[in-house]
């Protein structure tokens, strides 16, 4: 694992984190992310308790490789695992529920059935018998299963009627009955482990969908995410849920890792900073991206030189509320997806350390009125991993057709 610094520079505007990993032959590089203060309370939360130390060891030796491999490699949990574990869906040759080897659902179904205590879920949609019967087992043997689900795309639209199942097994099930989604997709186990990301416990989600799984072990993080469920398991849902950004941080292994929920964090606005302190490269893969102040975000970095590379989600994105024609038509190198389904990540990686990933499409309707979380976290690793994720998304991606869109 790379060692981490954060040093004050001169200016008290502006922080510089450095880093250097001697673990994978991509990341022997030395990379400094300058990032401006501007509406920056929130990353000085963020890149806390990293105040320490000095750099040393820097390798300035680069492969040329355009495909790291991830760092964590197979779905299944390691046996030594690591306090971390990046996964993604394999739609063309993990395909099938009924044929789960190595895909998401089991790595779920194995950590479901390793729980002693506790199973928190917040989860959106939900389809998939084996998990159901996972977690009945779970409770049978005495561990905790709650679940929060929307109204509108969960219990009310049940078609397998696998809540109704849970319920009549004793597992406590809450819905939102909000205006807005309950949108998360995040689990805790045991008070110690977060699985988060963007896919749904469905059928789609695990075989269909391009998505990412991010699996952090921790206390503290996990502590972060229970008193999230918490809020919700009381009726807390939407904007007038309570704020508690400033305690929504930790490091773990010298990694700072930021938390944000939707709606009541204006995840957005916290964002903006994080983009516009990019200083090489900006790579994105967003299901929907239609917020237009994050889109300028974005659109300077690249005319400041910043290089920058997105995927857009094939479907939808060619509307006038999209995104890709803005970023399109500034020359800015961007594809949509070439999966038959759907591209359902909201990942940003921003040279090629900060990644951004969680629950939450990158719209206003989301910032301002679903439940979403969003990780944000500073390691090179884990960067790698969603960098191999888009590189291979973005083989298969294509520029819009000739004459879709009509440039100024």
């Amino acid at each position: 694992m790379g060692r981490f610094c954060l040093q004050q520079m001169v200016k008290p505007s502006f922080f510089s984190l450095r880093m250097t990993n001697q673990s994978h032959p991509r990341l022997h590089k030395c990379y400094s992310i300058h990032l401006a203060h501007r509406g920056f309370a929130i990353i000085s939360i963020f890149l806390w308790l990293t105040i320490t130390g000095t750099l040393t060891g820097c390798s300035i030796t680069q492969d040329p490789n355009p495909l790291p491999a991830p760092g964590s490699g197979s779905s299944i949990i390691p046996e030594s695992e690591s306090w971390w574990q990046v996964l993604f869906t394999e739609p063309e040759t993990i395909s099938s529920p009924e044929r789960p080897q190595g895909s998401i659902m089991e790595n779920l179904i194995e950590r479901i059935n390793r729980a002693q205590q506790s199973i928190h879920v917040a989860a959106f949609e939900f389809d998939l018998l084996p998990v159901a019967e996972a977690l009945i087992a779970a409770k049978q043997r005495g561990v905790e299963i709650l679940w929060v689900t929307d109204d509108e795309y969960g219990v009310n639209d049940d078609p397998g009627g696998l809540f109704a199942l849970l319920a009549r097994n004793g597992i406590g099930i809450q819905q939102d009955n909000s205006s807005g989604l309950m949108h998360n997709k995040f689990l805790i186990f045991d008070g110690d482990t977060v699985w988060t990301g963007a896919t749904n416990i469905t059928e789609n989600g695990i075989f269909h969908n391009n998505n990412n799984v991010l699996v952090i072990k921790s206390q503290p993080l996990a502590r972060i995410f229970e008193r999230e469920f918490d809020e919700m398991w009381e009726g807390q849902f939407g904007p007038t849920s309570p704020a508690t950004v400033s305690s929504q941080s930790v490091t773990i292994e010298q990694t700072p890792i930021l938390v944000l929920f939707a709606s009541e964090d204006d995840v957005i606005d916290q964002l903006i900073p994080i983009i516009q302190g990019a200083q090489h490269n900006i790579r994105f893969m967003a299901f929907s991206f239609t917020d237009d102040a994050l889109g300028n975000a974005v659109g300077e970095r690249a005319k400041a030189g910043v290089n920058v590379m997105g995927i857009f989600e094939t479907r939808g994105s060619e509307t006038t509320s999209s995104e890709l024609e803005r970023l399109y038509c500034a020359q800015i190198a961007v594809r949509q997806d070439g999966n038959p389904s759907l591209l359902h990540h909201k990942v940003f990686v921003i040279d090629d350390e900060i990644v951004i990933t969680g629950s939450m499409n990158f719209t206003d309707n989301a910032d301002e009125n679903n439940d979403e979380n969003v990780i944000i976290l500073a390691n090179a690793e884990i960067a790698a991993a969603y960098l191999h994720e888009f590189e291979l998304r973005w083989r298969e991606a294509r520029l819009p057709p000739k004459g879709t869109f009509v440039c100024q």
